[in-house]
C-alpha cells in the first residue's frame, strides 16, 4: 500500500440540457474529516452527496467543495410578481387621484424593481432528481480526482518518510555502540571523583548513592531497545493498509520521549551528539507525518 497525503485538487465539469456546471474539490491537512459544500440556490440535496461521497474516500482532512451551474441565457422562464406590482400601484395611487401623476402604462410598471422575475430553478421534480443525479456524479468524478491527487502526495511523502525512518535506524545504530562505552567512560570519572575525596571524610551512604545514580545513568539499553521496536513499527505501517497518519504521528512522539530520555542519560560527548541528530531527524519525521492522512 502507499501512504495517501492530505492536500489536492480535483475538478470536473458537466452539462444536461440548458444547464451547465463545474466542480471542484480542495483539501487541506486536518486531524479529522471535515466536509464543507457550497452550491447553488434550489440544489440543497447535493450537499449530502459531497458529504457521503467524501467520507467514502477518505478519513482525514478539511474539503471544500464547490459547484457553480449556470442555465443557457433564454432558456429561463420569466413570470410577473403581481405582489410587487399591487404595492407599486397602491403607493402611486393617492397621487393619480390627486392628478400630481399620469396613470402609469404598462411598459413602465414592468421595469420597476422586482416587477419581473427569473425563474432559474427546476419546478418539475423529476427534471430536478434527473439533473442532480448528472450533477453528484460530477462531484463523486472531482471526489476521485482529488482522491489520486492525494494518492500522488503520499507517493512522495512514502519515499521521504522512509528515509527519515531509515535515518532514524543508522542513528540508533551509532548510539548503541557509543552506549557501549558509556559505562567505562563513567567508571573512570567516578574513580576519579573517588581519589578527589579520598584525603577527605568520605560518607559511605553519600558515594552509594553517587554510584547509583551513575549506574543508571549509564545504562541506556532500554531506551536503545524501544526505538529499534519504534523503527520497525514505523516500516509495518508503510506496508500495511488504510490511514496509518494518526499511528504515524503517536509513533512520532514515542520516537522524541525515547530520544529525550537517551539525551538526558548521556554522560558521553559522543552520545549526546547523536543524541540530538535523533532528535533532529524525529523532527523532521513528524512535520512529514502531518501530511499523511
Amino acid at each position: 500500500m502507499s501512504l495517501s497525503g492530505m492536500t489536492g485538487f480535483g475538478r470536473a465539469e458537466g452539462a444536461a440540457g440548458a444547464w451547465s456546471w463545474a466542480v471542484e474539490a480542495r483539501s487541506v491537512n486536518g486531524r479529522n474529516l471535515e466536509v464543507r459544500f457550497r452550491g447553488p440556490p434550489g440544489f440543497e440535496g447535493l450537499e449530502r452527496v459531497a458529504r457521503e461521497g467524501a467520507q467514502a474516500r477518505f478519513q482525514r482532512g478539511q474539503l471544500n467543495v464547490g459547484l457553480q451551474a449556470k442555465r443557457t441565457e433564454g432558456a429561463g422562464s420569466v413570470r410577473i410578481n403581481t405582489e410587487q406590482l399591487e404595492r407599486y400601484l397602491q403607493a402611486g395611487a393617492p397621487y393619480v387621484a390627486t392628478g400630481m401623476a399620469a396613470p402609469p402604462r404598462l411598459d413602465g410598471l414592468l421595469s420597476l424593481r422586482g416587477v419581473i422575475e427569473a425563474a432559474d430553478g427546476v419546478d418539475d421534480p423529476d427534471a430536478l432528481a434527473a439533473l442532480e443525479a448528472a450533477m453528484g456524479a460530477s462531484i463523486a468524478a472531482a471526489l476521485d480526482a482529488l482522491a489520486a491527487a492525494r494518492r500522488e502526495e503520499g507517493l512522495a511523502l512514502d519515499g521521504v518518510l522512509g528515509g527519515l525512518v531509515e535515518r532514524i535506524a543508522e542513528l540508533v545504530g551509532q548510539a548503541q555502540g557509543h552506549a557501549a562505552a558509556q559505562p567505562a567512560a563513567i567508571k573512570e570519572r567516578f574513580e576519579r571523583r573517588m581519589a578527589e575525596l579520598a584525603g577527605e571524610a568520605v560518607d559511605a551512604d553519600r558515594v552509594l548513592l553517587e554510584a547509583a545514580a551513575l549506574a543508571t545513568k549509564a545504562d541506556v539499553r532500554e531506551e536503545l531497545d524501544r526505538l529499534t521496536g519504534h523503527v520497525a513499527a514505523a516500516r509495518g505501517l508503510f506496508s500495511g493498509d488504510g490511514a496509518v497518519g494518526r499511528r504515524l504521528d503517536f509513533l512520532t512522539q514515542e520516537f522524541m520521549r525515547e530520544a529525550n530520555t537517551l539525551c538526558s542519560k548521556s554522560a558521553i560527548a559522543a552520545l549526546t551528539t547523536v543524541g540530538l541528530d535523533l532528535k533532529a531527524v524525529i523532527e523532521q519525521f513528524r512535520e512529514q507525518v502531518q501530511n499523511v492522512e
